[in-house]
């Protein structure tokens, strides 16, 4: 009798067991919440501004929150480059956008009308590229790198 005693308390102990592994797993597994609309649509019109190209040696789109800084460093070797940047964002938005530790940068706007910002730069090394959101983020922000010689 005290042997099947012990046999119905392990059976007890391993439902219980079963059960709440499987209350973590099924808590744990649960969709997260829902994407925010906005940023879906903001990530497309970065990206139909800015759409990816056979001549493109480095794109890439992110995500910011309002006061948030972003740093890419990409080592690209040393040439003429041609650095292209589009950010999308609620009415208000600003961006400031940098290629140097020391260089204060130009402003964006993120909102209404916008063409992506293209300039060239020698680099002779890596790319730094810093982008501080400014006002009403978040934003999408793009860049893409195109090399113009070697």
């Amino acid at each position: 009798m005290n042997g099947e005693r012990v046999r119905g308390v392990v059976l007890h102990l391993s439902a219980a067991l079963i059960l709440t592994s499987g209350a973590v797993w099924w808590w744990q597994a649960a969709p997260g919440t829902p994407a925010d609309e906005r940023m879906l649509t903001w990530r497309l019109s970065a990206e139909q501004l800015l759409p990816d190209s056979g001549e493109q040696q480095m794109t890439r789109t992110v995500a910011l929150p309002y006061g948030d800084d972003h740093e890419a460093v990409a080592e690209v070797g040393s040439g003429k480059f041609l650095v292209s940047v589009v950010c999308a964002g609620q009415d208000g938005s600003r961006v400031r956008v940098s290629l140097g530790r020391g260089e204060t940068g130009r402003g964006m706007r993120c909102s209404g009308a916008r063409t992506p910002e293209v300039f060239s730069v020698g680099l002779s090394r890596e790319l730094h590229l810093r982008v501080n959101v400014e006002e009403a983020g978040p934003v999408v922000f793009r860049y893409a790198l195109q090399r113009l010689e070697w």
